[in-house]
């Protein structure tokens, strides 16, 4: 694709998309003990950003927010929960941009003012299949203290989507959508210190997650690892979809 098609494609989804308004995803997955967050690097610069995209006018904004993961992550049915609304004046750097667009003529397509709603996902990260598009070059998981310095005020849209899963870790069973099929109590546990940055107490961590009558332990025991072979668990999904139309 040359740059004059470049244009005219940019051109078309300019024209198609509500002008100033777009959505900032933070896909959260938990790989190796640690919290992880995607994020993509723009073609021409050592420039990162988290998934985003446009609303187009026939579309809800859910219905935005989904279209966009499918489209970096390849999965559907994600769990998806807005948090922040961002619109500071200063949030977007026309300087900024000159370094990172193909073709400085879509400066002058991009508004003025740019108002953010912020998403975050839950995705088990062994399935995300991340994908490339003409402006991007590069998806990669970064763990939360490891994120490079992203564009406008992404790290910020970071910072305050993490603190809003955090306060709702002690109401939303998370692990549902993080962890994979089966896992054991230790793990579970991991995740959620990983997402809180702080050690649980065991046995409080297991009283409580087996309250809300959430899971199933199989007859399979986990062996070889740092604990003496725990249980292995699944979720029950008929429960935690009836769990969460109890809490929200």
């Amino acid at each position: 694709m040359n740059i004059e098609e470049l244009e005219d494609l940019v051109r078309q989804m300019y024209a198609s998309t509500m002008p100033g308004l777009s959505i900032d995803c933070i896909v959260f997955g938990f790989h190796d003990s640690a919290i992880k967050i995607l994020s993509l690097r723009f073609n021409n610069a050592d420039a990162w950003m988290l998934p985003n995209g446009l609303i187009f006018h026939k579309e809800s904004i859910q219905q935005a927010a989904q279209r966009i993961l499918l489209e970096r992550t390849s999965l559907k049915d994600i769990f998806l929960k807005q948090f922040y609304t961002f619109g500071d004046l200063d949030r977007t750097n026309i300087e900024d941009m000159k370094t990172m667009m193909p073709f400085p003529s879509i400066l002058e397509m991009v508004p003025k003012r740019a108002i953010s709603i912020g998403y975050y996902a839950l995705v088990e990260h062994s399935k995300v299949q991340p994908q490339l598009d003409f402006m991007t070059a590069e998806c990669r998981w970064f763990g939360v203290d490891e994120l490079p310095k992203m564009i406008f005020d992404h790290n910020k849209i970071v910072e305050i989507g993490l603190k809003s899963l955090r306060a709702q870790i002690d109401h939303l069973p998370i692990g549902y959508h993080l962890m994979p099929e089966t896992f054991t109590m230790p793990e579970l546990q991991k995740l959620h210190e990983a997402i809180l940055g702080e050690p649980l107490d065991r046995a409080n961590f297991q009283k409580r997650i087996l309250s809300y009558d959430i899971l199933e332990r199989l007859e399979e025991r986990r062996t070889g690892g740092a604990h003496k072979s725990p249980y292995v668990y699944r979720f029950i999904p008929e429960k935690y979809e009836a769990f969460l139309q109890r809490e929200f």
